[in-house]
This record gives C-alpha cells, structure tokens and sequence, in this order.
C-alpha cells in the first residue's frame, strides 16, 4: 500500500506565529503529532510519503504515485482538509480521516466525501480500519469507547518530519483532564482519567529525538501535564537525570492546570528537568465566572499568588483568558488587561467563548436553544463572534474584544511586559540559556530584532535598546528567552489589525468606533 499522509494548512490565527517565522527562518511552530503517530500504527510494509502542509506542500507526482490519502485534522484548519478530501475524490483516490475535527464533527468529513472515517484514538481504531482494507471493504467508520492503554503507543514517526523547519519539536505524555470545565472539548475527546505513559518509555521518545540531531525546544503537548501529579512525579525523577547525563539537550514548554501552583515538589521537579515554560487556562479573574464555567481548580487560591509561584520556579506564563460567560458583568475586559498588566503575562490569549461540539456547554446550550441556526460550529480561531446567544449585548463583547486585544498587544506596553516577566523569573541555572535555540536561527532573528525594533521602529528604538541591555546586565541566561519574546511581537502587532478587522466584518462595522454600532443586539436576559 503507498500511502499519502497530508496535514492539511493552518490559517493566520494567534498561535501561527507568521512574522516570528518568517524572521527565523522557519515554516511553523511544533510538527502534528497525531499523524505521525498514526504513520507509527500502519504496516511496515506500507510506503509512507507524509508532508505537514505548512512546511511543504505534496505534489502531482505524489498524489499519482499513492493508492490512500491519510488526513488528520483540528477545527480550525476545516477549509483546507475539506479542500483535500474533495481533491483526492476528484482524482479516485481512497480517503482515510482522523483526528479531534473528524471526531467531534464526523458528518461534515462523509459530506465532502471520505470513505473512511478513523475517529476517537487511533490506536483503538486504526487497527479496525487495517483489518476492514484487508477483508476488502471500501468504507467505514471506525470508533471506540474504549480509551487506549498509551503505555503501548508507539514512538512516533519523528524521522518523516522536515525537524529544522520547526520551532520546537513535540512529544505526549499524558491524555485527559481531571477536571470538568464546561466550555472545554477535552474530556469529551479524552476522557476525565488522565492516561500516561511509563517514564522509560517516554525517555525513549526523547532518546530518538536526540539521536536524530534535535536539539532546543520540546512542547509536551498533553492538554494537562499535571493531571496525574503521582505519574508526572515519577517521569520527573527519571527525566532530570536523564537531562544531566546528556547535558541538558532540551528545554521543556507544556500546559498545566493552575493548581500546580499548589505543589512545591511538584514545581522544583519541572526546574529541576528544564522547564522553562507552562501555559495556563486562567480565562477570567472574575471568580462568579469561573464558578458558572466549573472552573473551580482556579477558585482555590488567588491567582496573582499562583502566577508569581510558578514565575520563581522558572518558568514564563502563557495563559488563556476568555470573554463571553453566562452572567459576565460589564467590564470584564478591563479585568482582564488589569490582571495581566499585574501579572505581567506576555502573551496573553484573549478570545470571544465558543461552544464547541459534544461539550457540556454546548450541549446545554442546545436544550436551551440558544445555539445559532444554520452551522453553528466555531471557526476554531480567537476572533470570531460567539456561535450562540450570550447574555451581554454582541456589541459590549465584540468591543470588550477588540479593544482589549489592541491594547494588549500595543507595542510598547508588550515590550514592558516582555522584560517585567523575564525579570521575575527565577531560573534553575545561572549559566545555562533557558530557551535554547539553534545558533544559525538565533543570529538570524537577533538582526532582524535589530533592525525592526531597534533601528526601524522609532517609537520603539529607545525603549528597545534600554531593555535589552537590563536583561543581558541583570538575567543573561534569560537572553534567547526574551528575544524570542520580543520577536513574536512582530506577529502580534500584525494581528491585532487582523482580528479587529475580521470581527468589524462580521459585525458590519468597527466595535473600537461605537457611533457606527446598532442600538440593538441579540443577547439574553438573565
């Protein structure tokens, strides 16, 4: 069997990191896990060609020479795997999907004409739909209940990947959360019992890693690293030896929930390994909207305390921050700028709330008929008006939105909080970078740093200068770190124009500009 695997295209979207890519000289951020783990389930006899299509793009000659086309795909990159269903179609090849879009929404996949849908985790039902090409059959649909035991996952295909295209690689150690936040799609795709995997066996995964030449960064990508604390304890205790023996090849960036911030043990292990980064679902100061969205691990303790814990164990915060809950109060944009501005966040993630498919939002949302009519699904990107009726006016959000985003990411307050963050960090080693980078890259993104913050940017020229020269006089070991801080800002700043643009287009007009909004919107009363 010659199989083609494509992971379909990304759009511009807050995580796409376009212009920090194109000044380093790369194609995207982490490789898709997911597809190369399934390329790991297939036959060893089958002939494997795979292209990530934000890398590099397959070709005629690929598409002629295979007899499957293998798609695995998230929400938001829907235009471009339906765009390839319908292309392998049109040419008489045998389609086979997979991943979290098919999975939750497995009739849009039928409709643009896959054969095979290889839904939920592959390891349950990737071998079903091996056994139903043998018996012969030329359509199904695959699905589990059952959860994979990922002790018997595979190391993952990482040799198919382009590895120097990327930001950082990427491994798994766990699946699923503890926790039962209603907006949130995970427990739904993997369940509430986080499943991890043995530490030999994930030292094995970074074992082929280093022995293919990586070296630098590594996402552990599991939606809760901490979800099993006794299991991520033991992978600690094993990896930082690991880490010592091989001279510390990678640095580790992950998510967590933000009670880590309660177990001490806990983070001086992840120092201790090489941590150097966690982003946390935060999603709103306002503790009477965390209560209504079950997000109550966030409720425990005050969350400036939380952030600061985990900023002195070494570690910068990324964090997540939502507008758009049942009951929010006025004002609930400015809390959250204020709250950032405290914390000194850098890159905070704000986005308007969406009711994804088969969670409990949306589904209490659909007994309340409050789901918009026609396809209610979201775009699966930060800028989109919510796909149900909330209960603030559409124009208080979407101007809560747009403002807050444009102030967040204006220029020279981003660079404040860049430096206040690297400067409030505490990291493991003194002498050591904490975020490694690949010299030819790094010399790269340094002159072009300096060129369009330092020399081109008037307004920011001065400012530019003063604080890198704080960081290397005060925290040199924070260098690599806040470079690649200051360069992800030429995406940001990009972006911010394309998000109040593309909400000012589903709105009608400019939420920043209120005489131009209507008197009256859809919202519910509550």
């Amino acid at each position: 069997m010659k199989a083609l695997l494509l992971y379909p295209l990304f759009p511009q979207s807050f995580w796409s990191y376009d212009r920090f890519m194109e000044l380093a000289g790369l194609k995207s951020t982490i490789p898709p896990l997911g597809i190369i783990t399934v390329a790991a389930l297939l036959p060893a006899d089958w002939e494997i060609r795979f292209y990530d299509r934000n890398v590099k793009p397959e070709t005629d000659a690929d598409w002629d020479w295979c007899d499957l086309v293998i798609l695995s795909a998230m929400l938001v990159q829907k235009p471009d795997f339906q765009a390839l269903i319908r292309k392998a179609v049109s040419l008489g090849k045998r389609v086979a999907v997979g991943g979290p879009y098919p999975t939750s929404v497995p009739e849009a996949a039928l409709e643009a004409g896959a054969e095979f849908l290889v839904l939920d985790e592959g390891e349950m039902t990737v071998p079903q739909f091996l056994e139903a090409l043998d018996r012969g059959d030329t359509k199904g649909v695959f699905r589990s209940l059952e959860k994979p035991d990922v002790t018997h996952s595979p190391v993952p295909r990482f040799d198919l990947l382009q590895r120097d295209a990327y930001l950082m690689m990427a491994m798994q150690f766990s699946r699923g959360c503890p926790f039962n936040c209603e907006f949130c799609d995970i427990i739904s795709l993997y369940g509430r019992k986080p499943r991890t995997k043995e530490p030999e066996q994930a030292l094995g995964e970074l074992q082929t890693l280093y022995d293919l030449g990586w070296r630098g960064s590594l996402f552990i990508v599991d939606d809760n690293f901490i979800g099993n604390q006794r299991n991520v304890k033991r992978f600690l205790r094993e990896l930082i030896p690991w880490m010592q023996a091989h001279q510390y090849p990678f640095t580790f960036i992950t998510e967590a929930s933000v009670n880590l911030a309660e177990d001490d043990e806990l983070l001086q292990l992840m120092k201790e390994a090489g941590f150097y980064a966690v982003f946390l679902g935060i999603e709103t100061p306002d503790q009477d909207s965390l209560q209504v969205t079950r997000k109550v691990q966030n409720t425990r303790n005050p969350l400036v305390e939380a952030c600061r814990k985990i900023n002195e164990a070494g570690m910068l915060i990324y964090a997540g921050f939502i507008l758009g809950f049942d009951g929010e109060r006025a004002g609930a944009g400015d809390r959250i700028q204020a709250f950032v501005e405290q914390t000194s966040i850098p890159q905070p993630m704000l986005g308007l709330l969406q009711a994804l498919p088969n969670t409990a939002l949306w589904e209490r949302l659909k007994r309340e008929e409050r789901l918009l009519a026609g396809d209610s699904l979201p775009a699966g990107d930060q800028n989109t008006l919510m796909n149900f009726i909330p209960t603030r006016p559409v124009s208080e959000l979407a101007k809560d939105y747009v403002e807050g985003f444009w102030q967040l990411y204006d220029p020279q307050a981003y660079l404040s909080r860049c430096l206040r963050q690297c400067l409030s960090i505490s990291p493991a080693n003194r002498r050591q970078q904490t975020m490694q980078f690949p010299l030819n890259k790094g010399l790269r993104l340094f002159a072009q740093l300096v060129w369009h913050q330092g020399i081109r940017r008037a307004e920011l020229r001065r400012q530019f200068w003063q604080q890198l020269w704080t960081i290397w006089r005060t925290k040199p070991q924070m260098l690599n770190m806040y470079l690649g801080l200051c360069a992800a800002g030429e995406h940001f700043w990009e972006y911010r124009a394309l998000a109040r643009e593309r909400i000012s287009e589903q709105l009608g007009y400019d939420p920043m500009e209120p005489a131009a909004a209507p008197v009256l919107e859809p919202a519910l009363t509550r």
